[in-house]
């Protein structure tokens, strides 16, 4: 199955494509990165419901965050960004955010983009206003999973207006109140509607008492970080099985708040010192999380990297990587945790010297793009044989070549093939600048790491 493309404007005009930088030789990488998407907009949804002002100190500016805090201060909330005065802690991918919460109100027209969190994260809150709300997002918007969470309005009584088929754009028109109550939903397309749901339940009228019925619930940190999150601003959440919540009615704190680091966007950074060799070096990460991207720890030493933590940070070693001749073995992965890490690994995978199957991930089929389609797509054209399976992928031994990298604009989709250009000359990315989604500082970084390595060696 090939993936296609899509554009979320038919007007822009699109840049010449990227070519990623091949590695000369090992990399000696220190990287910092900008805070967490998920940690982020989840925040930013709970601070707009709060009792009293909040500030998010150290949080991501990119185009997701963007687009949750366009769509709040559309519905009343105050967000003002703010400069620390205290130079320790001044954020340099950006200024704090000090969230004021307000009665919200409707008679606005929410623009998603591409992002799960706000297209699933917004309705439950934004029912929660008074006056009818659209929410829309990009052509390919349109095509994602959104069924659940508008039949989970419609069973809370929100009145709701779509075309049927279970997708944006989609209206409803809000009282300043939800109901609330017993819920049953089917979140087998994504975790995110049942996070966007317990985010905004403590404001129900009867809280929720939500279950989800599903045969498969995938991503499963995420729920576990939303639940957090809700803890930590003094609301009760009881889980009284695997696969059933309940929130209990009442204020959610004001609370100051400071992000982590985006360690799903760690991923390319920390597969690439098994790529190109030497070691990378990811600044403050941290020693307990609820985010997914944790789990390289455990993932990269399956493919012969030596992981240590040092003081706050954490080393990758990839010896010599495939760059200097290693030969790494294939992997057989389930992934089902956190699928958003598929594309980084199965970039690795396609550069190694056995075969590797990674399942888990049938879900990232309704992501940005069909990621399945398109990283095969993308891995077969430059010469790679990667067979799609009904829940994952099956990545042989191939020899790659450069050429044309379509990302989709998918950030990970990008991400991807700059992983592969490391080692394979010519990689050249259509839309580098889909990484503006959640880092939008990536081409810098990745050319700072890249520029790390030795002038001595030649690329693969």
């Amino acid at each position: 199955m090939a993936a296609t493309t899509h554009s979320h404007s038919g007007t822009e005009s699109r840049p010449a494509p990227w070519t990623a930088p091949l590695a000369r030789g090992p990399l000696h990488g220190d990287v910092s990165l900008p805070g967490s998407k998920s940690l982020t907009n989840r925040e930013l949804v709970l601070a707009a419901l709060a009792d009293g002002p909040s500030t998010i100190r150290l949080p991501l500016h990119s185009r997701d965050s963007a687009l949750m805090i366009a769509a709040l201060r559309q519905l009343g909330v105050g967000i003002e960004e703010v400069v620390p005065d205290d130079d320790a802690t001044l954020n340099p991918y950006g200024p704090d955010l000090r969230i004021t919460p307000a009665p919200m109100h409707g008679d606005e027209r929410v623009d998603c983009g591409l992002a799960g969190t706000v297209m699933r994260f917004l309705p439950p809150l934004a029912a929660l206003a008074v006056g009818p709300v659209t929410i829309d997002g990009d052509p390919y918007a349109r095509k994602r999973p959104m069924h659940a969470i508008i039949q989970a309005l419609v069973d809370l009584g929100v009145d709701v207006t779509d075309d049927g088929g279970g997708s944006m754009p989609f209206t409803f028109t809000g009282t300043g109140s939800v109901r609330g109550g017993a819920l049953t939903i089917d979140a087998s397309a994504s975790s995110q509607f049942v996070s966007g749901l317990l985010l905004s339940a403590p404001r129900f009228d009867e809280g929720l008492h939500l279950t989800h019925a599903g045969e498969r619930l995938p991503s499963l940190p995420h729920i576990e970080m939303t639940v957090a999150a809700l803890r930590a601003r003094g609301v009760r959440v009881d889980e009284p099985a695997v696969g059933e919540w309940v929130v209990h009615p009442g204020p959610i704190g004001a609370r100051d708040v400071t992000i982590e680091p985006d360690l799903s966007n760690a991923a390319p950074f920390a597969v690439a010192a098994l790529v190109a060799g030497g070691t990378v070096r990811i600044r403050t990460w941290p020693t307990e999380t609820t985010q997914v991207g944790a789990d390289l720890e455990t993932l990269l030493p399956l493919w012969g990297a030596t992981v240590a933590r040092d003081g706050a940070d954490l080393v990758v070693d990839g010896g010599v990587g495939i760059r200097g001749g290693a030969s790494l073995p294939g992997v057989d992965l389930d992934l089902s945790r956190g699928g958003e890490l598929a594309p980084a690994l199965v970039a690795l995978a396609a550069l190694t010297d056995g075969p590797s199957e990674i399942t888990g991930i049938g879900h990232l089929r309704g992501h940005e793009t069909d990621r399945l389609a398109a990283l095969a797509a993308d891995v077969n054209l430059s010469g790679g044989a990667v067979h799609e399976l009904d829940d994952g992928l099956r990545i042989e031994p191939a020899v790659l070549h450069g050429g044309p990298w379509a990302a989709y604009e998918d950030h990970r989709m990008a991400t991807a093939g700059a992983i592969v250009g490391l080692v394979v000359d010519g990689v050249a990315v259509d839309d580098i600048g889909s990484t503006a989604k959640t880092l939008p500082q990536f081409p810098e970084l990745w050319a700072e790491l890249v520029a790390t390595a030795g002038a001595d060696d030649s690329g693969v």
